[in-house]
């Protein structure tokens, strides 16, 4: 057999991620208000991208005739059902995100395009906009974000502006390094002989400036320790008498419910020790966190809003925290008619097609939020007029297989997104849960309902005959749910319930 150099021509197919569908993938996956910030680049880099005002007119250099806004995205008509909300065709429209458009095509479609992401049918009101301001983000008459951030002062500027009255010099920045040393909840994390040796003072001077901080506000504050916390804020109360000293040097007893070893060692009677118990009660136990911390004070901006419409349901996006995006043609139309060179004119034709294509993806990620969302809400419609113990097992799958998406899609749709409805603010993550089989052999329900139910029959316990995991276990079964005791036990350990043995020694306390 010769050994020679040869062409040969094959045909293969193969599965290339372009950089569009890169993009619009990423975009699927970020809220409304991180979209916001990601357009905010956007808009930099492209001159040809510009946002619709607020006050309902376009932009400077946009064409007059412009398509009109729309009030809301895509609302399920009130005379139908939750059934029929998946059925219109404006609902499972796909327009394909592959294909390249040209300069007219799309150029001047903003998100208030009327063909924009779609819900089963539009209400002849105007969706949500009389409850819910939908103008852009960035319009003037957005709503100003700003004023959900916490104004208040940190713990550590709280603390260095009374460290800055007190102290001059030296013991200033002494004070400053213990300062920074504590916590948000308000305790000393560090050893005072590392900071008198980093410094080069003599220890008794750290502890010195310590004394002066723990008298500080809020009270409690640079305590090493929870007894030591305490016992700062009885001082301060005029409390803290030999008795009290005892019993914050026990927490550990009390901690255990041992009463009568209590009373002993404080050397008081039962009257005095429920007192004294009461008296730490009103204590705080983290005095920084009444303070802001980083990132405090940042409300929860709702993605979707889901309200009843009649017999079903209006589903419609948060546009309020959504740009709209137009394209000015008539500025793509002055750049194009004074370009010259062929590098130049390359730049603005992709400039034109960028703008286009993110204008398509946002268009068709809209789209796929109000499809997922519309058929979380079908499935779920007994959890939305009913409550938390009629919400259903779901998972990905059921959700992508129904909406004919793939699974992975619907896991970025569902990350970091909130649904607001009349029964409160949800996550979409929330409405997945497992399945817990009935015990009669009846349609499956959902952990959360499980958690729901457990939760209600451990604050509704007697205080004298406290529920173990095992009683648990025998209630929910006569109801229906066919669950074992350990999932009893990690189902309330997840909400923060404690055993009944702890249950039982803290309700000791309380009475």
């Amino acid at each position: 057999m010769a050994l020679a150099p040869r062409l040969d021509l094959r045909q293969s197919q193969s599965l290339v991620m372009t950089p569009q569908l890169q993009q619009a993938i990423k975009l699927l996956a970020l809220s409304n208000i991180e979209i916001e910030a990601w357009l905010a680049g956007e808009l930099e880099r492209n001159p040809l991208l510009e946002l619709a005002r607020g006050d309902g007119s376009d932009g400077e250099g946009a064409p007059a005739d412009a398509v009109p806004e729309r009030e809301g995205a895509a609302v399920s008509s009130a005379e139908a059902g939750s059934d029929a909300m998946m059925r219109d065709d404006a609902v499972m429209a796909e327009s394909p995100l592959d294909v390249e458009s040209g300069p007219e095509e799309g150029a001047d479609r903003g998100l208030a395009d009327p063909d924009m992401a779609g819900g089963a049918g539009l209400s002849g009101a105007g969706g949500l906009s009389d409850d819910y301001p939908l103008s852009g983000g960035f319009g003037e008459d957005g709503p100003d974000f700003d004023s959900f951030a916490s104004g208040e002062t940190g713990l550590y500027e709280h603390l260095m502006d009374q460290a800055r009255l007190r102290f001059s010099g030296r013991e200033l920045l002494i004070a400053s390094q213990i300062i920074g040393q504590i916590d948000e909840a308000g305790y000393l994390e560090a050893e005072l002989l590392p900071i008198a040796y980093a410094l080069q003072v003599p220890l008794i001077e750290v502890e010195a400036v310590l004394a002066v901080i723990q008298g500080f506000d809020p009270v409690g504050v640079a305590a090493r320790s929870l007894s030591e916390c305490l016992a700062l804020q009885a001082k301060e109360a005029d409390r803290y008498d030999p008795a009290m000293a005892a019993l914050l040097a026990n927490l550990d007893l009390l901690a255990r419910g041992a009463l009568p070893q209590l009373r002993r060692i404080c050397g008081v009677d039962e009257e005095d020790l429920a007192d004294m118990i009461r008296e730490l009660r009103a204590y705080d136990p983290k005095p920084g966190l009444r303070f802001a911390a980083p990132g405090a004070g940042q409300a929860v901006i709702p993605d979707i809003f889901v309200t009843p419409r009649g017999k079903g349901w209006g589903i419609e996006i948060n546009g309020a925290t959504l740009p709209r995006l137009l394209v000015n043609r008539v500025y793509y139309a002055e750049l194009s008619g004074g370009v010259q060179d062929k590098a130049s004119k390359a730049w603005l034709a992709d400039c034109l097609a960028s703008a286009n294509w993110l204008i398509r993806a946002l268009d068709q990620r809209q789209r796929t939020i109000i499809k997922v969302a519309t058929e979380i809400v079908r499935q779920q419609e007994e959890f939305f007029r009913h409550g938390i113990a009629h919400l259903r097992p779901m998972t990905l799958r059921s959700v992508a297989e129904a909406i004919g998406m793939h699974e992975s899609t619907v896991s970025r749709v569902t990350s970091n997104k909130y649904l607001s409805c009349p029964r409160g603010l949800f996550e979409l993550k929330y409405f997945f849960t497992s399945a817990i089989a009935s015990a009669a052999g009846g349609e499956a329900v959902s952990a959360e309902a499980v958690k729901s139910r457990i939760k209600a029959l451990i604050a509704a316990e007697d205080p004298r005959k406290i529920l173990s995991d095992d009683t648990l276990v025998d209630l929910l079964r006569a109801e229906g749910f066919d669950i074992a005791r350990r999932t009893v036990a990690k189902y309330r350990e997840s909400m923060g319930i404690g055993s009944s043995v702890q249950r039982r020694r803290q309700k000791a306390l309380a009475g």
